[in-house]
């Protein structure tokens, strides 16, 4: 199922989306990254269908890392299927023999599946088992989920 899935958004990205190499040079949190491409010009990317903790909230530190460990200096391939509405370019990120970044996060424990924006069921799994195992953030039982943490600061700054 999962290379069915794999090679299902592979294709459905290559004939609607650009496909680009860029080395990843700055992990700005654990779910944007910054890569520098062949023609030495940097781009921002938010990675697809998933939703880190912020910088400030727990266990934020912790996603950041996990991502940089993962792709930090290496270059990968992604498929830009949007922008956001800072303007980065929203992308699937695929590196290490064609890993998909997005769900290496969600398996490890390390960010939400981002079900507004994703149709992925297969996050949803893998984010289940890395809940029952307590992996990574779901070591917290009250793990508050970023779109939640933002929309309660937001309310706090009023």
């Amino acid at each position: 199922m999962k290379k069915i899935f794999h090679l299902l958004f592979l294709a459905f990205s290559v004939s609607l989306f650009s496909q680009a190499k860029g080395k990843v040079i700055k992990i700005k949190d654990g779910d944007t990254l910054v890569v520098l491409l062949s023609d030495n010009t940097e781009q921002t990317l938010r990675l697809a269908e998933v939703d880190c903790p912020e910088s400030g909230q727990a266990f934020g530190k912790n996603a950041k890392q996990f991502t940089s460990d993962q792709v930090f200096g290496k270059t990968v391939t992604f498929y830009k299927i949007g922008k956001d509405r800072y303007g980065r370019g929203v992308a699937g990120v695929f590196y290490d023999n064609d890993k998909y970044l997005s769900r290496e996060i969600v398996k490890a424990g390390f960010g939400w599946w981002y079900f507004k924006a994703s149709k992925n069921t297969e996050l949803q799994k893998l984010q289940d088992e890395a809940k029952a195992g307590k992996l990574g953030l779901w070591a917290d039982k009250k793990a508050v989920a970023p779109w939640d943490f933002r929309k309660n600061r937001k309310n706090k700054a009023k």
